[in-house]
């Protein structure tokens, strides 16, 4: 099902009782800004594109790739040895093809279109900001021993969250790392949970651990410090509460100023939380520049290929990996989509492609834990791809207020979570949805600490509260069908396995 695509990032800013046709041009895009110096971009010729090129893992890059590279015009940034992915920089427009004819190179490709720094400029849409009056409003209603938002979240007892804090907040031993935008690690409801030392800049594909460059800028997107907040929001009487409260989160920082999130910075983001302890991460966002990377081409390829031995890595190295599922309404088990949105830092063009054979990464990649989004009435989200077989769990994302209305006294059917500069406010998406199941991930491995990443995701699947198809599925009542759900109730298109589950997670 095709369906018009902003950019990259998996939210949807919804006011409240706005219809999904017009939520759909509220996607939370980043406005360019000058790159900081940490970034490391700004040392890259304008002319020249990013690259990775894979060869064997484990013995570092072998000396006459390395000198081939050079040869090539290409300077090496970053080498991740122990998957075999080296982040090269170039400006020969033919060295991919160049370096792909070099013994021991099993793939390579351009990681981008738009030359280094990233060119593209587009506004940032917003999120529904709370006011000082509706904060002083929930506070007076809220109920003893809740934090003073906390009457404004629906999403926490969807998944019996608010019922699971009464038995366990979840471990300081544990810790997300949300890849992302950026975390405001000053915010009062992340500041006591948050971990610096598994924080990072990763946007020019290796390592900035310099102090606060996991940071989003002024002008950058809100939305890494949204998912952090839905997390580990802390239990501390300020704001709101997140679904693992008493657990760390990192900031892992991908995304560049303009907004793209590049396969380089995503391996070193992966590789960062596999050598710092993570025990899971959140992906809410697309590998950019191509929404759906197919095997067939050459360039695309490449990229699968490096972030797919980063994912690996990180799962073999203790972390769940937990990825959003998308916004478009897609069926990702369907033979055919039409993707009329990549390359999308170039000239897009619709192109048909077997979403079994182009991959949206990391969300389909194999032992990624893949997540759809449900509303405030429990239905899947109006915007949320879904497809039997791809979605493995569901979870609280939110969707238009005016489809999926919540019970009083909460008045949005959005996801509240922290803004940068102490605010709060409403996002919606499936990457809303994609850090309830993190969460939930998080207290499975705080009530069993030496569970490996598989027995995780097992109790995270086996937990789950079991949910039917929706049938038919015309969310917006017009008496046609907006999507099909196939599969039984404990395994479906719509909600695999089911809605993620948090008193379980503390109690079994």
């Amino acid at each position: 099902m095709t369906a018009s695509h902003p950019r990259h990032r998996r939210a949807l800013v919804v006011p409240a009782g706005m219809a999904l046709a017009t939520a759909l041009a509220f996607l939370p895009n980043t406005a360019a800004t000058a790159a900081p110096a940490h970034q490391g971009a700004a040392s890259a010729d304008a002319a020249s594109l990013s690259y990775v090129v894979n060869v064997q893992g484990g013995h570092g890059a072998p000396a006459h790739v390395k000198k081939a590279i050079a040869k090539a015009g290409g300077t090496i940034v970053a080498s991740y040895d122990k998957i075999g992915v080296i982040v090269v920089h170039a400006s020969n427009a033919d060295f991919a093809k160049t370096i792909r004819k070099v013994p021991g190179v099993q793939s390579a490709g351009a990681t981008r279109n738009a030359p280094l720094p990233s060119a593209a400029t587009t506004d940032l849409g917003s999120p529904k900001v709370l006011s000082a009056a509706e904060v002083a409003e929930a506070t007076q209603e809220a109920a003893a021993g809740q934090d003073p938002l906390q009457n404004l979240q629906w999403d926490l007892p969807a998944i019996k969250a608010d019922k699971a804090h009464e038995k366990s907040l979840g471990s300081p031993e544990v810790t997300v790392a949300v890849i992302d935008t950026g975390v405001d690690d000053t915010h009062p409801d992340i500041a006591p949970n948050f971990d610096r030392a598994a924080s990072v800049n990763c946007v020019a594909g290796k390592p900035d651990t310099s102090e606060g460059a996991w940071r989003p800028g002024a002008a950058e997107s809100p939305h890494g410090t949204h998912v952090a907040g839905e997390i580990a929001a802390a239990k501390n009487g300020v704001g709101m509460t997140g679904v693992a409260p008493g657990v760390k989160v990192s900031g892992i920082k991908v995304s560049n100023p303009d907004g793209y999130f590049y396969t380089e910075a995503v391996v070193c983001g992966f590789m960062w939380a596999a050598e710092h302890g993570v025990d899971v991460t959140n992906n809410s966002y697309y590998t950019d520049p191509w929404y759906f990377n197919c095997k067939n081409d050459p360039d695309q390829k490449a990229l699968v290929e490096a972030v797919s031995r980063a994912t690996r890595y990180a799962e073999r190295k203790g972390a769940v990996n937990v990825a959003a599922a998308g916004n478009e309404n897609y069926d990702l088990a369907s033979d055919s989509i039409t993707d009329p949105s990549s390359p999308n830092d170039g000239t897009p063009s619709d192109r048909e492609i077997d979403p079994s054979e182009c991959l949206d990464i990391p969300t389909q990649l194999p032992g990624v834990v893949t997540v759809a989004s449900t509303g405030a009435k429990g239905w899947k989200s109006s915007f949320s791809n879904y497809g039997l077989g791809v979605v493995d769990i569901a979870a609280p994302g939110g969707d238009s207020t005016a489809l999926q209305t919540p019970e009083p006294p909460a008045t949005s059917g959005l996801i509240l979570g922290p803004l940068p500069g102490g605010r709060w406010g409403y996002m919606a998406g499936t990457s809303m949805a994609s850090p309830h199941v993190a969460g939930v991930a998080a207290l499975i491995k705080s009530k069993h600490p030496y569970a490996p990443p598989a027995l995780v995701k097992a109790l995270l699947y086996a937990q789950a509260d079991a949910t039917a198809c929706t049938k038919p599925y015309d969310i917006d009542n017009d008496g046609k069908a907006d999507a099909v759900c196939e599969g039984p109730k404990n395994r479906n298109g719509f909600y695999g396995w089911g809605l993620a589950d948090a008193l379980d997670a503390v109690t079994r």
